[in-house]
């Protein structure tokens, strides 16, 4: 789930690995997560009109001769997280870091702009749809190169979409993009070819990895549910993005180096490592000393801490995510059949909302995020303003109403103030929290308490997330904490509730779908395929915003609240990141790779030393000093370190994992 919840970025009709075992288990459940999400990605046409467009012009092309790639770079730009990726397998990965990691690692056919998120060109230079609208050309840049010197053309990119369509694992996290393109084309090495079924407005909005040909053929279908696409001491995974993965080591660090063939030029820091601390509070004194340049996905008392000291920027930046609880509305496969050991009570919508009623979602946003987010309603963050529903009545902290409902659905508040099942017994649901994340286990002490206030018995545990995305497929839960990250375009988090989404079955084995809550309403899913075709912006507003009502009102899900990021930098070493969207958005872990491709070391040529990220200031405001070189060579040094320990001696809302 995209999010905090990698929407993954997330997402997420469409297998995934072996259920019952949490190293194969490969759902994408989470935006871009992507959860959160996803996720991730590039984004879509909501924003801009859906038009044919015009040829966009684009920087020339680096000569098709590669640059040899150096071994020991600087200077090195290091950022601390909380959360390791789960997979370095595109076909695999589902939380939010590991999609951060592949649109390092892979180009797309375009990208977001960090303005407005509208399409701008990335490997495809323009784009034309046919009169007829049945087929969409993209012109491939010319002249370049994959990072092991073998041409990157078109024929990559049809390779690729052509797999995810014919695949089968392979659209676990991009079947959403190809449901409505039935083939895949080179005609020349410059020119992809994409036809589809009927008009849709996700064309400009593929968040699909071209990965290369002469690498990925060889690993066939069997194969590529378990490959690692790691690299070894003299092969580092071939890609084709701003930066090449040259080394990881698991639960500690994944170091990437500059591509000096990247279509938009080198950028300006040769290396760049992310580092894997096990607490927030770890990240906050690796930043203070120096070890890490970056801070991301900070709690709130740790970035209230770090903040204001001098030589640290920090940024309380609108995000793209929510969090939610969420409740087994009776799991089944995508055939009907049912499956799991999900309470019969929650597959009564008045069960749910009374629920919903239960969840005090300001004190959750006072307590749990100190203040950094809103209290949340519906499944597009208001962030998307154009998109996001604000329903008329709202499923206020209500416990009366909360009771009325209990009442209604035939659980009646018993003489010990315990309320009772239709067979006399107590009213128990298990409520699942993520052990990786303090803002999980946090939250669900509250709910539980919520809950038990309205005389339900509620058995509390906290699991590790790959257990929960194995309970979730399976449908053996009640009611979980989780949450998503959210595309620009809305189609990847509206599938998350479609019929098809639910699990699948394949020789014994079942494998879990997008969806966590198995939800399934034919309404919805008829309205899901009648946005997927519109073209017409304001009309497929108007249909996503009716999706989140029946999703509001049906409530699978109790969405507790939208995070703010938080996110600190040494902003006395570098400077000139982007926002996305412009004074309001993210450093990094957006839709695109722009901070990474400008952020510059304070001092170097241009920069002035001066901080210059749009909407943040140095906590002294003068910039720090001039620490350019020494910054590079100890976070270089730092590096060095871990390696040196590492030879001596996982999907999510990962910013708050601990």
């Amino acid at each position: 789930m995209t999010g905090e919840p990698i929407n993954r970025f997330p997402v997420k009709p469409w297998p995934a690995v072996q259920a019952p075992r949490a190293s194969e288990t490969t759902v994408t459940q989470r935006s871009a997560r992507r959860r959160t999400a996803a996720a991730l990605i590039v984004v879509i046409a909501l924003l801009m009109p859906m038009a044919a467009m015009p040829a966009v012009s684009a920087k020339e092309p680096p000569s098709a001769a590669p640059t040899p790639i150096p071994i020991f770079p600087a200077p090195s730009f290091t950022v601390g997280v909380t959360e390791d990726i789960d997979s370095m397998n595109p076909f695999t990965g589902i939380v939010s870091t590991a999609h951060e990691m592949y649109q390092l690692m892979y180009p797309t056919l375009t990208s977001s702009a960090t303005d407005d998120f509208s399409a701008v060109p990335g490997l495809a230079e323009s784009w034309q749809e046919s009169d007829d609208k049945t087929t969409w050309t993209y012109k491939i840049r010319p002249g370049l190169t994959w990072s092991d010197g073998k041409p990157l053309t078109a024929r990559d990119a049809a390779y690729t979409f052509k797999r995810i369509i014919e695949g089968d694992y392979e659209q676990t996290n991009y079947g959403s993009y190809v449901a409505n393109i039935t083939k895949a084309e080179a005609p020349d090495d410059g020119t992809l070819v994409l036809s589809v079924k009927r008009p849709t407005p996700v064309m400009l909005r593929l968040a699909v990895y071209v990965l290369p040909e002469h690498v990925w053929s060889e690993i066939d279908g069997k194969e590529v549910r378990s490959y690692a696409n790691e690299p070894t001491a003299d092969q580092p995974v071939v890609g084709a993005g701003p930066f090449v993965l040259v080394e990881r080591r698991k639960g500690q660090f994944i170091r990437f180096q500059a591509n000096p063939n990247y279509y938009l030029g080198k950028p300006n820091i040769d290396e760049l490592t992310f580092r894997v601390y096990t607490n927030a509070d770890a990240v906050a004194q690796a930043l203070r000393k120096g070890e890490i340049d970056f801070a991301d996905d900070m709690q709130a008392n740790v970035f209230n801490a770090v903040k204001g000291e001098s030589g640290i920027t920090g940024v309380n930046a609108a995000y793209y995510g929510f969090n939610q609880i969420g409740f087994n509305v009776g799991a089944a496969l995508t055939d009907g059949t049912p499956i799991g050991d999900g309470h019969p009570a929650l597959k009564d919508p008045r069960v749910r909302q009374a629920l919903n009623h239960a969840i005090n979602r300001e004190a959750l946003v006072r307590i749990v995020l100190a203040g950094y987010g809103t209290p949340g309603s519906t499944i597009i963050p208001p962030l998307y303003a154009n998109l996001h529903l604000q329903p008329a009545t709202l499923f206020d902290y209500d416990p009366e109403r909360a009771g009325q409902l209990l009442d209604e659905a035939g659980y009646p508040l018993g003489a010990d103030g315990k309320r009772m099942n239709k067979n006399g017994k107590p009213l128990s649901f298990r409520l699942l929290g993520r052990q990786e994340s303090p803002q999980s286990r946090q939250t669900v002490q509250f709910v539980a308490g919520w809950f038990e206030d309205l005389g339900l018995t509620i058995d509390t545990k906290i699991v590790s997330e790959d257990t929960l995305i194995e309970l979730n497929g399976e449908g053996r839960f009640d009611i979980f904490e989780w949450g998503w990250v959210v595309e620009p375009d809305p189609d990847y988090q509206l599938s998350t509730f479609t019929c098809a989404q639910r699990s699948s079955q394949k020789d014994g084995t079942i494998y879990a779908g997008l969806s966590d809550s198995h939800f399934c309403n034919e309404e919805y899913d008829q309205l899901y395929a009648a946005q997927a075709v519109e073209t017409d912006v304001a009309k497929r507003a108007a249909i996503v915003r009716a999706m989140q009502q029946i999703v509001y009102d049906q409530a699978p899900y109790a969405v507790t609240f939208y995070y703010d990021k938080l996110q600190a930098y040494r902003s006395d070493r570098f400077t000139d990141f982007t926002q996305q969207p412009k004074d309001a958005g993210p450093l990094l872990f957006q839709f695109g790779t722009w901070s990474y491709q400008s952020i510059t070391p304070v001092g170097a040529a241009g920069t002035g030393g001066e901080s210059g990220t749009n909407g943040a200031s140095d906590a002294d405001g003068d910039g720090g000093p001039n620490l350019a070189l020494m910054g590079g060579l100890a976070a270089l040094v730092v590096a060095g370190i871990g390696v040196a320990v590492v030879i001596g001696r996982r999907r999510s809302a990962g910013e708050d994992t601990e």
